[in-house]
């Protein structure tokens, strides 16, 4: 039984690609849709912010991750009209699911136990080893290009999103000020505000200032807004 619903729902995964083969329809180049597939999951994802669905830092993370493919993609050159071989994507249909039946028969487990705690220790630190990679990298990269640049203030975000996943608020709150300094952002303010606030180990003159212009740039129905207000209003005095 657990056979035929893993054969239904490859079948259902790799039917739309089916679908393209048969009617010949002609796709977008691949730059294309990556970059708008990026930009949806961060518009996505931003909006789950504000919504408060998830924390700042688990949206720091993510947004890294999608603002490199992004930048990546967009930085790839692509010939106008070029349609993609038909080839690989008719190899994937056939050679993907078996692929994965082959894997699973070779090396499933679903009897094994959680992940021993070593091993995912030793996972958050390779995390942080590519964390500080990429805030080099990208430290690089911002010194090469015009500082009021768009790319500029795109790096800039996310230099601040890495030096915040690792916990760096005071760099991240930095990095942001800096994009704010060509655009300002409401939900960006409140972010930059929040990791200052932590840096400091508390809401300084600055970051409730930099609290109040988020509050008099966002929407009346903004979801954070009441927990800001509330944060501003229960904070000692300087």
């Amino acid at each position: 039984m657990i056979w035929l619903a893993a054969a239904i729902l490859a079948l259902c995964a790799l039917s739309p690609a089916g679908w393209m083969l048969r009617n010949r329809i002609r796709v977008r180049g691949r730059n294309e849709a990556a970059i708008a597939l990026y930009r949806a999951q961060i518009v996505e994802l931003d909006r789950d912010l504000a919504e408060q669905r998830i924390a700042p830092t688990d949206h720091a993370t993510a947004m890294l991750e999608l603002q490199r493919r992004l930048l990546a993609a967009s930085e790839a050159v692509e010939r106008p009209g070029q349609t993609p071989d038909r080839g690989p994507l008719v190899l994937g249909l056939i050679l993907v699911p078996m692929l994965a039946l082959v894997l699973y028969l070779i090396s499933g487990r679903p009897d094994l136990p959680s992940q021993p705690l070593a091993e995912r220790i030793q996972a958050a630190d390779a995390h942080l080893a590519e964390a500080d990679q990429a805030a080099t990298q990208l430290r690089a990269a911002l010194a090469a290009i015009d500082p009021a640049s768009p790319r500029a203030r795109e790096g800039q975000i996310m230099l601040g999103n890495v030096e915040a996943s690792r916990g760096r608020f005071a760099q991240a709150a930095t990095a942001w000020r800096t994009a704010l300094a060509q655009h300002f952002d409401p939900v960006l303010a409140a972010m930059t505000a929040d990791a200052a606030s932590r840096a400091e180990g508390k809401i300084s003159p600055a970051s409730a200032a930099l609290y109040h212009q988020a509050l008099a740039a966002a929407p009346a129905d903004a979801p954070w807004r009441g927990e800001i207000e509330q944060r501003l209003a229960t904070a000692p005095p300087p």
